[in-house]
């Protein structure tokens, strides 16, 4: 595929000397049964130098023996038409392609085609596993700009037409090395290479030297990939885009002139680049690069070189890339084994990260050692929840710090399996200066660039503090916990259809049934219903066989657990969940997964003979203040911050989310007005009755059709904010950083965690019936 790209690019670009020389010989030597044949003589003509070809009889077959209709062809060398590679077979429709493909118009092609077409060929098995995520050229700029290019820009500017200043900026720029170790097609470093010609064709410009030969080596622009096809075309893209830039800058002629034969410098690794030593592939200024033939060979089969050698002129190291994301759950064992080898020793909780985890943390290390820079792509849950105390605190302590930062935004590019996820742009480095870089996604779709003192492991302007579990609330709030868990009693729990039945069969048998609410029943008023039966009234329960049946079951259940002790215990209980608790008067009950599209949370109240499952958390006889503080926006954006996700829905916790969850100090007056805020939202929906929290809090439905609910909600937020600040907020950027500066100062001030007064409990009341 690379050799079919460079002959299209080439023979439209007058690389051969000759318009559709490469497509006509095609056409004009080839059927569908030799087209393989004709192919592997073209490219075989390719990589025989020009003295090797001298004519040598009168048929026109040189000594090399090439036919005389491929010996039209220059030398291109480089490795890149080396033997070895089969040409495969072509059938007529193939072949139709093939012609059709080279017809095409190849001057003006673009990097981003690369990407597309690795995306496009990948089987979707491959593509999982490997974390594969093609990054658009807007994209790219979101990280090279910030990283370095926007500085060189700056100094350009700040240059003018002093000719001093200008030819230092020129060899600075010589100097650059760009890294990319996850580098796919190569997009990043062909956008790198194209920007900085950019700024250097300026420089000679003003210097009156426009036709001067680039002092920026393609070799600076260094590449891991661990799929050889990609760094055949990761090379191919650079090469490319060299030619484009001298033609661009220097005119045809000079381009030609200086473009075949292609040289053997390689510069992108095919391997593993959290196994690879970076420092043997970019290493130190002033030290050579020598890496293994094996490693370095993209375009034949290994020869008798035993490695590469070539000049590192290394100053500045920018690192960057669109590392694979494969989460922790999703992992297989050799992605587990390369984390380890990075992470092991360092934290016993290395199983818990992401994969994209490894080039942070390699990185990192590298910068120790190196005057380096890094910024990646990379999923936002590596800056939430468990992660962040995990791996930034790792990061951390190696001396760097997050210089810029691009808070989370959609993926968008136009690869046909677009990535449907959500990532931040995060930049590391051991010397920056006294401010950062934070670009926020506005509420508009527009990005806000600001000047921060600070930017923390949850991109937030606030110190580096770390949001951990806590088991108790740190504030005011009331005990949140897990609703019942059956525990291998999947026998308890059953359709309302199925309650109906058994209770018109034997109406005595309502007294042991009741509505059940886990997260999905809760958000679309459908519950189902469950057994809920006492130790005392078991007896009478067993008497009914449609309940003695189930009662059966969930026993058999339990046992066949063996090696859990606590459910062998329960099935001589087999009428009860493992959990029974209830409220007195009511439950607040907040579903644990759910949609980041809503504008709020969902948070309702029950009844206290409903019955809470483990699939979403409850509130048992909790004030009603309590749900103003879960409803509102300042809560939503703790969550989304501090919580881990599912791909794009909140994961809602209470140890980390709700226990965490900084609450100003509240007076009785406070709670008053929150109560009947949190009234006012259950008066809104009832007032749609029977429209459920899924139509409400549809953001597309919510503002047209169901109007009170968003006006009692924006009281709510009306309400508390002013309790915060004495005014609403201007943003959920101005809501995280509050709610981080009260949380660093209450928990700062705290000496020892807070326990629950002896004899009460936080908790829901056992249910004796």
């Amino acid at each position: 595929m690379a050799r079919l790209i460079f002959c299209f690019f080439a023979e439209d670009t007058n690389i051969f000397h000759s318009e559709g020389l490469f497509t006509n010989t095609i056409a004009q030597m080839s059927d569908a049964s030799n087209t393989h044949e004709v192919l592997s003589e073209v490219f075989r003509s390719m990589c025989t130098p020009i003295q090797e070809r001298s004519r040598s009889d009168s048929f026109g077959v040189s000594a090399a023996g090439i036919r005389g209709w491929a010996d039209v062809f220059p030398y291109v060398n480089g490795g890149l038409f080396s033997d070895g590679v089969e040409v495969p077979r072509f059938s007529k429709i193939a072949r139709s392609y093939l012609l059709h493909v080279g017809n095409l118009d190849w001057k003006q092609i673009n990097p981003d085609i690369f990407g597309l077409m690795i995306q496009a060929i990948a089987e979707d098995e491959e593509r999982g596993a490997l974390g594969m995520h093609y990054t658009s050229v807007p994209n790219i700029l979101k990280v090279l700009n910030p990283l370095f290019l926007d500085d060189l820009r700056a100094q350009l500017g700040l240059a003018g037409e002093n000719g001093r200043k200008l030819l230092n900026l020129r060899q600075r720029m010589a100097r650059i090395r760009v890294f990319d170790p996850a580098c796919g097609s190569g997009n990043f470093l062909v956008i790198a290479y194209k920007e900085m010609r950019s700024l250097e064709a300026e420089i000679n410009r003003r210097r009156g030297q426009p036709d001067r030969r680039s002092d920026i080596p393609l070799t600076n622009f260094c590449g891991i990939e661990i799929r050889h096809f990609a760094c055949e075309i990761a090379r191919l893209a650079l090469i490319i885009a060299e030619y484009q830039c001298d033609l661009l800058y220097r005119g045809q002629r000079l381009a030609l002139a200086e473009f075949l034969p292609l040289k053997n410098d390689n510069w992108i690794t095919c391997g593993n680049a959290l196994r690879l030593d970076w420092l043997s592939l970019c290493p130190p200024t002033g030290t050579g690069v020598k890496v293994q033939r094996e490693d370095l060979d993209l375009f034949s089969a290994p020869n008798q070189e035993a490695e590469i050698e070539f000049e590192n002129e290394g100053g500045e190291t920018y690192i960057c890339g669109n590392p694979p994301y494969v989460g922790s759950k999703w992992q297989n064992a050799e992605q587990k084994r390369d984390l380890q080898s990075i992470f092991d020793g360092r934290t016993k909780s290395w199983k818990s990260l992401d994969y994209v985890s490894g080039w942070f943390m390699k990185a990192a290390d590298y910068g120790e050692q190196t005057n380096a820079a890094a910024a990646f792509v990379s999923t936002n849950s590596i800056c939430q929840g468990q992660q962040v105390p995990i791996l930034w605190s790792l990061i951390f302590a190696t001396g760097h710090e997050i210089t810029f930062a691009h808070t989370l935004f959609k993926w968008a590019n136009l690869a046909s399996h677009n990535a449907g996820v959500t990532v931040v742009i995060v930049e590391i480095s051991n010397h920056i200066g006294k401010t950062r870089r934070l670009f926020i996604n506005s509420d508009e779709n527009t990005i806000l660039s600001k000047d921060v003192n600070n930017i923390n492991a949850y991109l937030i302007d606030a110190p580096n503090v770390e949001v951990k579990v806590q088991n108790i609330p740190l504030f005011d709030q009331s005990a949140m916990q897990f609703g019942n868990h059956p525990y291998y009693g999947a026998a308890l729990i059953f359709s309302r259809d199925e309650a109906r039945k058994i209770v018109a069969e034997v109406s005595i048998a309502s007294h042991f049934i009741r509505p059940l609410y886990g997260s999905k029943e809760f958000i679309s008023a459908s519950p189902r219903a469950c057994l809920w039966i006492g130790q005392e009234n078991a007896k009478a329960a067993l008497e009914i066989p449609q309940i003695a049946k189930k009662l059966e079951e969930v026993s058999t259940s339990r046992l066949a657990a063996k090696q859990d002790k606590a459910a062998q215990k329960l099935a001589n209980t087999p009428y009860r969940f493992r959990d029974q608790f209830v409220a007195k008067f009511h439950t607040l009950v907040v579903p644990r997964v759910s949609s980041e599209n809503r504008p709020f949370l969902p948070v309702g109240i029950l009844p206290a003979y409903a019955i809470v499952q483990e699939k979403a958390f409850a509130l048992y006889d909790a004030p009603l203040w309590n749900m103003a503080l879960i409803a509102s926006r300042l809560h939503w954006v703790w969550i989304g911050t501090v919580c881990v996700r599912m791909r794009t829905d909140f994961s809602y916790s209470n140890t980390l989310g709700w226990n965490t969850f900084p609450v100003t100090a509240l007076t009785d007056r406070n709670k008053l007005d929150l109560t009947c805020c949190a009234e006012d939202i259950l008066l809104a929906r009832e007032h749609y009755f029977p429209a459920t929290i899924s139509d409400m809090y549809d953001p597309d439905r919510m503002d047209k059709e169901f109007s009170l609910v968003r006006e009692a909600h924006d009281r709510n937020d009306e309400t508390l904010e002013r309790i915060y600040i004495g005014r609403r907020f201007k943003n959920d950027t101005e809501r995280l950083e509050k709610l981080f500066e009260l949380y660093t100062k209450m928990t700062s001030q705290q000496t020892s965690p807070k326990k629950p007064v002896k004899g009460k409990t936080k908790r829901g009341s056992v249910d004796k019936n």
